[in-house]
């Protein structure tokens, strides 16, 4: 009778970014013991991880070279590059099989983390179903990079966005835009997209490249300092979060500014990227107290709410603290540009006492956007924009615009409808809409739309009670070819966006 051979055991070794002093106690042990050493390379034959590695391997061992046969996305290959890399893990993959089927322990090297990245895990996804498979961690070239550069690269709630430097330019420029970190790995001949993005994603400047980190040959420098046509493999390029970014600190401490942001209508997730980054950014925050509340607290920041009725003296106040040097950002619910505080910023700083201090706006989701959304499609065509709101401008203006959109045939997002002290006005709306449209005309009211106590409702403008509207509903008032229509998942409404002859 033939005894039975125990099969072997598969080790994914974490070797870390290079330096053999990096290795763990535990990787450095197993290397010792492992009847095989098996490492990948390209076809110049030379490995990072055998050589590291190498202090802790011992005499009469085993070694697999496992040679990549290609290195670029270029290949004579019928299944292109993909194809031709698959058939070499597999054909790799069958080779230690050949050694664990016969009782051998495998120790495969990895550079860095085995499941970060990594060509173990093409390994590991083939072979753990058939053999004991047991990773090791490793330090990663993100946590060597970091410590070359000698600062954080998140804290608190931050986010740390990780990205394949082989990335479209248009997706890694919006991926660095969005996030308040970056590692981007996979640089060599990638650098020059990389570069775009974080040019085009306005992070540059933010951004330092580390070189072969944790060795003797580390270079840390500026990325916009690189030259292209000498970056290696083993490199990165790191983005800290604004907070501990040194480089957009001394950037901006002399040159104060305010930034107009919109904030959407209610839940963060209708929050834009930007505008969460501009938040991060801001020293100060400024605007109507239900908003700055809606903007997450951060250590170190001011925060200056105030009433909804002092938009003058809020932007006075914004480019007063820009003046001094503070990253002001002024807060607005929906878009900062429909009824909120854009034009407010942008007018009290044609003053000639604010003409240094540069302003901007970035957009958020209106408020009538919303609604519609929530409703389907009612301002699919032509529309109006109209606050009711006589508090800015005399009723009779207000009255004359209503009339006239309304002969027009236009559909009409109606803003700030009632408040406490305003009742009347819808009521007059009504009457004033009904000598043009028919009184079955859809009209959707819009309460807390993305807020906790939303609601949607679809009625007539003959059956309109303004009773039941408050400061926090946005009517969309339909024109004579919105339709109501019922869907798989409700009632919807749309305005046709052909219009009959």
């Amino acid at each position: 009778m033939v005894d039975r051979v125990t099969p072997g055991k598969l080790w994914g070794i974490g070797l870390g970014p290079g330096d053999p002093e990096l290795v763990t106690v535990k990787a450095a042990r197993i290397i010792a013991e492992a009847d095989v050493i098996a490492f990948h390379s390209a076809r110049h034959g030379r490995s990072i991880s055998r050589a590291v590695a190498q202090p802790y391997m011992r005499d009469g061992q085993i070694e697999e070279h496992l040679v990549y046969p290609v290195t670029t996305e270029t290949v004579d290959h019928p299944g292109g590059y993909q194809g031709a890399i698959d058939e070499f893990y597999a054909v790799a993959a069958e080779r230690l099989a050949k050694h664990l089927e016969a009782g051998r322990t495998v120790a495969l090297l990895a550079a860095g983390d085995p499941l970060f990245y990594s060509s173990y895990m093409h390994m590991h996804k083939r072979l753990q179903d058939r053999f004991e498979a047991e990773v090791i961690p490793g330090v990663t070239s993100i946590s060597a990079a970091s410590a070359a550069l000698g600062t954080p690269l998140v804290e608190r709630d931050e986010i740390l966005t990780v990205l394949p430097g082989t990335l479209p330019v248009e997706e890694l420029t919006r991926r660095l835009r969005e996030t308040d970190s970056a590692a981007i790995l996979k640089l060599g001949r990638t650098f020059p997209a990389v570069r775009q993005a974080l040019s085009d994603s306005g992070r540059l400047a933010e951004a330092s490249y580390v070189e072969r980190a944790s060795t003797p040959k580390q270079r840390v420098i500026a990325a916009a300092d690189v030259d292209e046509s000498q970056v290696p493999y083993f490199s990165i390029a790191l983005v800290p979060s604004p907070s501990n970014n040194r480089a957009s600190a001394d950037r901006q401490a002399s040159t104060g500014y305010v930034t107009v942001v919109g904030l959407g209508p209610g839940d963060d997730a209708w929050t834009t990227p930007e505008v969460r980054a501009e938040l991060a950014r801001a020293t100060d925050i400024v605007g109507y107290t239900t908003y700055v509340n809606r903007v997450p607290v951060i250590d170190g920041q001011n925060r200056h709410a105030s009433d909804n009725k002092v938009e003058s003296e809020r932007a006075a106040m914004a480019l007063d603290l820009a003046k001094r040097g503070a990253r002001v950002v002024v807060v607005s619910s929906g878009d900062p540009g429909v009824f909120a505080m854009a034009a407010a910023v942008i007018e009290m700083a044609s003053d000639d006492q604010w003409s240094g201090v540069p302003v901007r706006v970035l957009p958020g989701m209106t408020a009538a956007n919303a609604v519609a959304s929530r409703a389907g499609a009612p301002l699919g065509h032509d529309y109006a924009v109209i606050s009711l709101s006589d508090r800015l401008k005399p009723w009779d203006i207000v009255a004359k615009r209503i009339s006239a959109v309304a002969a027009a045939d236009m559909a009409i997002a109606v803003y700030n409808p009632a408040s406490r002290s305003r009742t009347w006005q819808v009521g007059a709306m009504r009457d004033l809409l009904l000598e043009h449209r028919d009184p079955a005309t859809p009209v959707i009211i819009g309460r807390d739309v993305a807020g906790p106590q939303e609601s949607v409702r679809i009625v007539t403008l003959g059956e309109l009670d303004p009773s039941e509207i408050d400061m926090r509903c946005l009517l969309i008032i339909g024109s004579s070819l919105t339709t109501v229509v019922d869907g798989a998942e409700g009632t919807m409404v749309f305005t046709p966006r052909r219009y009959p002859a």
